[in-house]
C-alpha cells in the first residue's frame, strides 16, 4: 500500500524503475560512443572495474541515505546533522545534486530529441514519405526544439502521474520491451559483413591503453552517468523503496543489470560501426581518432540502414524506437529529483511542480540548442565528468562519517535480518568510509590533471 508520499508497490517495480533510470542513453548512446573513442575493449575493462569497486559502493550509499531519510536529498542530508552548519552543508549538497540532475536532463533532452526525430524519419521512410527525411535527419534549431519539446512533454506527463502510476507503471512496461528490441537487433547486426572486426575491437583489449588518463576519467564519468549516481535519482528511488526489501541485494541487481545492458549495447553498436565501415562509411580518421563525436550513431547507423534496403528501414525503425524508450526511462528519474524536492519543500502539487520545473529545464535545453557548439560539450563535462563523481564522494562521506553506525546497521538490517554475518557488512562500511571516496578522488584528479 502506498503512502501519501508515494512508494514502489513491489520489488519488481523498484528494479524496473531503478534499472530504467540507469539503463538509458548513457548505456546505449554514451557507453558505445565512449568505447569507440577510447581504445575499444580497454575502455570496457576499466569501465567494469570501476563499476565494481566504485559505482556499486556509491550506489549503496545513495540507496541507504534515501531510504533512511524518506525525503528529498536536500532535506535528508540536512537532517543527518544536529548542528546549524552541518544542516546548511547537507542542504547545499542536496540542492547541488538537484542542479546537476537538471543540467543532465537539459542536454539529455537534446539527444533524446534526436532519437525521436530519427524514429519519425524511419516511420516516414517506411511509408514512402521520404521527402520529409531531409528536415528530420539534418541538424537544425527548429528540428531540435520541436522534438526536444515532445520528449520533455512525455517526461513531464509520466512524472505528473506520481510514483506508482507514473514511474513504476511505465518502467515495468518499457524495460522488457527495450531488452527485447536490443537482443533482436544484435542478432541481426552480428550476421552482417564487417561485424566480426567490430567484435574483436570490442572484446579483445590492448591493456597498454588502460592507463591513459583520458580513458580513465571518461570511464569514471561514464559509469557514474550510466548508473545515475551523484545526482539524487537513486537517492529518491531509495526513499520510495519498502523497508522490507534488502538494499544490498537491490543495489547489486541494479548494478549488474546496468553494466550488463551497457555491455550488450556495445555488442550492437561496435559491430554496427564496422558493418557501416564495410559499406563505405568513414568512421576513423587517418590518425585513428573517431571522426564523429556525440552524434556517432546518427552519422553511422542511418547510412547502414539505408544500405540494407527495406529490411534496413525496419531495423532502423526498431533501433530508434529502442533509443527513444531508453531515453524516457532515464529522463523520468532525473526530472523526479527536482520535482520531488519542490513538492516536499513548498507543498505545491506534483502536477504544478512538474509543469514549472519541466518547463524551466526545457528553457535551459533551448539555450543549449541555440548555443550548441559552446554549451553542449561544456554542460556534459561539468555535470557528468566532474560533478557526479564529486557528489558521489560527498554521499560516501555522509553515509560513512555523518550517519551513525547504529543507524546504518538498523537501515541495512531491514529487509536483510542477518546482514551482520554477511560479507557485505564486513567490508562495505569500512570501504565506503575510507577507500571509496579516496579512490574516486585519486582517479578523478589523475584524469583531470593527466
Amino acid at each position: 500500500m502506498s503512502t501519501a508520499r508515494g512508494q514502489f508497490s513491489s520489488k519488481v517495480g523498484f528494479v524496473m524503475a531503478a534499472t530504467g533510470s540507469a539503463v538509458g542513453l548513457g548505456n546505449i548512446w554514451g557507453f558505445p560512443t565512449q568505447t569507440a573513442s577510447n581504445g575499444g575493449a580497454a575502455f570496457v575493462v576499466v569501465y567494469f572495474l570501476l563499476a565494481l569497486v566504485l559505482a556499486y559502493p556509491a550506489l549503496m550509499a545513495e540507496l541507504i541515505l534515501g531510504r533512511h531519510g524518506r525525503s528529498n536529498m536536500a532535506t535528508a542530508l540536512a537532517g543527518l546533522s544536529s548542528r546549524p552548519l552541518g544542516k546548511k552543508l547537507g542542504a547545499g549538497v542536496g540542492f547541488y545534486g538537484v542542479m546537476v540532475a537538471s543540467l543532465i536532463l537539459s542536454f539529455y533532452t537534446v539527444v533524446a530529441g534526436w532519437m525521436l526525430a530519427f524514429f519519425a524519419d524511419a516511420v516516414a521512410t517506411l511509408f514512402g514519405l521520404s521527402e520529409s527525411g531531409g528536415w528530420l535527419t539534418t541538424q537544425s534549431r527548429g528540428r531540435n526544439l520541436f522534438f526536444g519539446a515532445i520528449f520533455a512533454s512525455l517526461t513531464m506527463l509520466i512524472i505528473a502521474r506520481g510514483v506508482e502510476q507514473g514511474i513504476e507503471k511505465w518502467s515495468t512496461r518499457l524495460m522488457p520491451l527495450l531488452a527485447g528490441l536490443l537482443l533482436c537487433l544484435i542478432l541481426y547486426v552480428i550476421t552482417q559483413p564487417g561485424a566480426l572486426e567490430g567484435l574483436r575491437k570490442y572484446l579483445l583489449p590492448d591493456m597498454r591503453q588502460a592507463s591513459d588518463p583520458k580513458l580513465i576519467i571518461s570511464a569514471l564519468g561514464q559509469v557514474f552517468f550510466s548508473l545515475s549516481l551523484g545526482v539524487g535519482s537513486m537517492f529518491i528511488y531509495g526513499s520510495y523503496l519498502s523497508r522490507e526489501e534488502s538494499l544490498p541485494r537491490m543495489g547489486a541487481v541494479v548494478t549488474l543489470v546496468d553494466v550488463g545492458i551497457a555491455f550488450t549495447a556495445g555488442l550492437l553498436i561496435m559491430p554496427a560501426i564496422y558493418v557501416a565501415q564495410n559499406y563505405g562509411v568513414q568512421i576513423y580518421a587517418q590518425d585513428g581518432t573517431l571522426i564523429a563525436g556525440p552524434d556517432l550513431i546518427f552519422q553511422v547507423l542511418p547510412t547502414l540502414f539505408d544500405s540494407m534496403g527495406l529490411i534496413g528501414r525496419l531495423v532502423g525503425l526498431v533501433f530508434f524506437a529502442l533509443m527513444s524508450i531508453a531515453a524516457v526511462t532515464s529522463s523520468i528519474s532525473m526530472l523526479e529529483v527536482p520535482v520531488s524536492t519542490a513538492v516536499e519543500k513548498t507543498g505545491t502539487t506534483r502536477a504544478r511542480a512538474t509543469l514549472l520545473i519541466g518547463s524551466g529545464i526545457f528553457a535551459l535545453t533551448s539555450l543549449i540548442i541555440f548555443n550548441f557548439d559552446t554549451l553542449f560539450g561544456l554542460v556534459i563535462d561539468v555535470s557528468t565528468k566532474y560533478s557526479e563523481p564529486l557528489l558521489a564522494v560527498a554521499l560516501c562521506i555522509y553515509v560513512g562519517w555523518v550517519l551513525r553506525r547504529d543507524q546504518l546497521l538498523q537501515e541495512v538490517r531491514q529487509g536483510h535480518a542477518d546482514i551482520e554475518s554477511s560479507v557485505f557488512w564486513k567490508i562495505w562500511p569500512l570501504y565506503v568510509r575510507f577507500f571509496c571516496p579516496l579512490l574516486i578522488l585519486v582517479i578523478f584528479f589523475h584524469g583531470v590533471l593527466g
